[in-house]
């Protein structure tokens, strides 16, 4: 939490209460469609989806729900089914694979299936018939400041689709939970690497809010501009982490429990695409990390060698219940963050890599089609897979950066 010594200027005021305080006149006497998940809360832990029912010059018509739903019910990759919600009284359309039957086989192999679903295209998009009631479409999702997540690209085909069907497209600003100043990774290559997990040329760690790449996916990526209105935040400041702030954190997904552990996704989130265990189905995901072939004691201390920027590595032993080595025992490591402000979790993740080649060979196998959609380029993996030092791949990504920061700037909101 902020305290008023350090943090002076006055509380942030997130996009949605900016709409009812400001802007009502967008949505006034309109039906309104909206996209939103758990983290569509107000600053008092208020529902969005309630604070919309409630308030007598709007009608609410219908909810869109990305990867786990409205509700945040359903795991990673887990195929979400169009219901009409009870308690709400209103249909609930999925936007992650509402038009796609699950194989029978989905929940038994849910790593593939999600490798394999995450990267298409198909079954993401706004039909044509979920919007024939709708005069406005709101879009209200917590992001987490990566590229490979879905409610970006789940974002962005909305706005597509709205496009397409006339229909006014508002964004409601959110922060950027691990700050909105540094930027890491590759850029995607696009389109050659183009997926749900990634759609356009944007860096794996962005340093934007949701409102700031809808302006920039409008302006530069999308086909047909959509009718966009961005509701900006008041009183966020870039340099801001997510505990800087006033906010309730409310967790984005399953395996998104912490802020700590958002820190260390943007590298982690990158061992998907391996056979190595990112800690899914234990009570730290993307902190654990390991396998049942790896000696946990001996790779920290060689990890701690490396003396990596902000982080500390300890052996850690953990059971996953669901996901890669389901029911097996992993030795592995923990990632601790001693100071989030050096430490670069793309780097840190490229550091573990090499140290696991060089330790265990062939045992160590990256899934060349998924890693490289998660990473965004095949260049990596091979620079990987050549023994390049990890200091020269970080810097082959220095000019990519740069030209994003002049590519994103006359988009930025906040200064």
């Amino acid at each position: 939490m902020r305290s008023k010594a350090s943090h002076p200027h006055p509380p942030i005021k997130l996009g949605v209460e900016i709409l009812f305080e400001k802007c009502l006149h967008l949505i006034r006497g309109k039906r309104v469609g909206l996209i939103t998940n758990p983290t569509g809360v107000n600053a008092r832990c208020e529902s969005v989806i309630e604070i919309f029912r409630a308030h007598p010059e709007v009608k609410l018509v219908a909810l869109f729900g990305p990867e786990h739903g409205v509700r945040g019910n359903a795991q990673a990759g887990e195929y979400v089914p169009f219901c009409f919600d009870e308690q709400f009284q209103l249909p609930v359309f999925s936007l992650y694979g509402q038009s796609l039957k699950p194989p029978p086989d989905m929940l038994t192999n849910i790593d593939e299936y999600m490798r394999s679903f995450d990267t298409q295209h198909i079954g993401k998009q706004i039909e044509a018939g979920m919007m024939q009631s709708v005069d406005v479409m709101v879009f209200d999702l917590q992001d987490v400041g990566t590229r490979v997540y879905t409610y970006i690209a789940t974002m962005a085909y909305a706005m597509q689709a709205c496009a397409e069907a006339g229909v006014p497209f508002i964004v409601l600003d959110r922060p950027n939970p691990v700050n909105g100043t540094v930027m890491e990774g590759p850029i995607l290559e696009y389109p050659a690497q183009s997926s749900f997990i990634g759609l356009y040329p944007i860096p794996l760690r962005h340093g934007m809010t949701t409102g700031e790449m809808a302006q920039l996916f409008n302006a530069k990526f999308l086909p047909r501009k959509a009718n966009l209105t961005v509701v900006p935040m008041e009183n966020w400041t870039r340099a801001e982490w997510f505990d800087e702030t006033s906010l309730p954190w409310i967790i984005p997904s399953p395996n998104l429990p912490t802020l700590a552990t958002a820190t260390i996704y943007p590298g982690h989130v990158l061992l998907e695409g391996t056979n190595l265990s990112e800690g899914r189905g234990t009570t730290m995901p993307f902190e654990y990390f390991g396998s049942p072939w790896f000696d946990g004691y001996v790779l920290a201390r060689k990890l701690n060698e490396l003396n990596l920027a902000g982080v500390r590595f300890r052996e850690a032993w953990f059971t996953p219940t669901f996901s890669k080595f389901s029911g097996s025992l992993c030795g592995g490591c923990q990632l601790h963050v001693t100071d989030r402000n050096t430490f670069r979790p793309v780097t840190t993740v490229l550091a573990e890599l090499t140290t696991i080649k060089q330790f265990y060979g062939e045992k160590l196998r990256l899934h060349a089609s998924y890693f490289d959609k998660v990473m965004g380029t095949s260049r990596v993996r091979e620079a990987l897979e050549r023994g390049e030092p990890v200091s020269q791949i970080v810097a082959s990504f220095t000019h990519g950066l740069d030209e994003f920061a002049r590519l994103r700037e006359p988009f930025l909101l906040y200064h």
